[in-house]
């Protein structure tokens, strides 16, 4: 919405800032940031009153859960509402990219949020139908790849990129489509079963967000793609501020979850964050630099998959609990320690993603 003082300017005064997506990025970031501290008290105030018992606590979870009995959930409204706000502002919106990833951002956390409802408002751990949610989630996929293919160029409609190799796509024709709904799909997956402990969750996805928004900067410009032989996406630069949204709300959100959590983010948070990390990465042609960069959350989703699975076979577990940070918490990690490692893990596997721009 603030792009268009640019009309005001002459070329050399304020109101040219406004063209550049580095300093409306920070604005947004500062935006975000800035509404979750002023809505984050007031909100978690509500969420309590409202909720009253909070959020239904898992019988069979590791013993130390019982503690956070009565903390509020629905946390992730602070987060997607601070980011949309700031997107609205600061980003341009004649840009068809921006739309894109506010739509699934918007659409999972209404599945999300309608997942907490039934949660809170019945007192258990059961919310709405698993095969419901993934039906809706794969439904809204579906438009979100088709709508990313008709704003990228002919020449790359319904091609993979593949990291590390330049001036390669790989034509998966009408299969791309059902490619890219698993990658959104299961993105807001394996974020939402990443999301276990208090801080967990968010801070992995702040820095995943900053990663991709990077990317979708670098690939939006044609100078720096001829320089790093990457496959010139034009628009995309745009979610580099939708990016740095997610990156200010995530800190504002992380200030009221920090141990002891005062409330949890919720499917409303974790649905929405997930589906809009695989948004970003079907938009750039980045998805599978997304497996990397969120190498903790398919780490996170597979450790559940494996453990349902060989359960299924055998009757034995594979890990003492899953998702696999429970299974640390069996171990005897504290949930600090856990928190923290699960960072840097997320941090390396970040600037490992970030080297695929230039290793080619």
């Amino acid at each position: 919405m603030l792009y268009w003082l640019t009309a005001f300017s002459d070329g050399g005064d304020f109101f040219n800032l406004f063209r550049y997506i580095t300093f409306r990025a920070g604005g947004a970031f500062l935006t975000a940031l800035l509404f979750g501290f002023l809505f984050g008290r007031p909100l978690i105030d509500v969420l309590r009153r409202k909720q009253g018992k909070g959020q239904p606590i898992r019988d069979d979870g590791p013993e130390g859960h019982f503690v956070k009995a009565g903390t509020p959930t629905m946390g992730g409204l602070l987060i997607v509402g601070a980011l949309v706000t700031s997107t609205l502002l600061w980003a341009r919106l004649d840009n068809g990219f921006v739309w894109l990833v506010l739509f699934v951002t918007l659409s999972y956390g209404l599945i999300g949020f309608a997942d907490d409802f039934a949660k809170v408002s019945k007192q258990t751990t059961a919310g709405v139908s698993g095969k419901v949610r993934l039906l809706i989630g794969f439904a809204i996929a579906a438009i979100a790849a088709w709508w990313a293919s008709v704003l990228q160029p002919a020449d790359m409609q319904f091609q993979l990129a593949l990291p590390f190799v330049k001036d390669v796509l790989l034509n998966l024709g009408f299969f791309y489509i059902p490619f890219a709904m698993f990658v959104i799909v299961g993105a807001a997956n394996a974020v939402n079963l990443t999301d276990g402990l208090d801080g967990l969750a968010i801070m992995p996805v702040m820095i995943a967000a900053g990663t991709l928004g990077v990317i979708a900067y670098a690939v939006g410009r044609v100078d720096f793609t001829t320089y790093l032989d990457l496959h010139y996406v034009p628009g995309t630069g745009e979610i580099l501020i939708f990016a740095a949204g997610i990156a200010g709300g995530g800190l504002g959100f992380l200030w009221y979850n920090a141990p002891p959590a005062a409330v949890f983010m919720g499917d409303t948070g974790s649905l929405a964050l997930g589906g809009a990390l695989g948004a970003v990465a079907v938009a750039t042609k980045h998805e599978l630099v997304l497996g990397i960069v969120g190498g903790l959350f398919v780490v996170e989703a597979l450790s559940v998959i494996i453990q349902v699975l060989y359960f299924k076979r055998t009757g034995k577990r594979v890990f003492l609990m899953a998702p696999i940070h429970h299974h640390y918490e069996k171990k005897g990690w504290s949930e600090p320690q856990i928190v923290i490692r699960f960072w840097i893990i997320s941090l390396i596997l970040a600037m490992i993603g970030l080297a695929t721009l230039k290793i080619r």
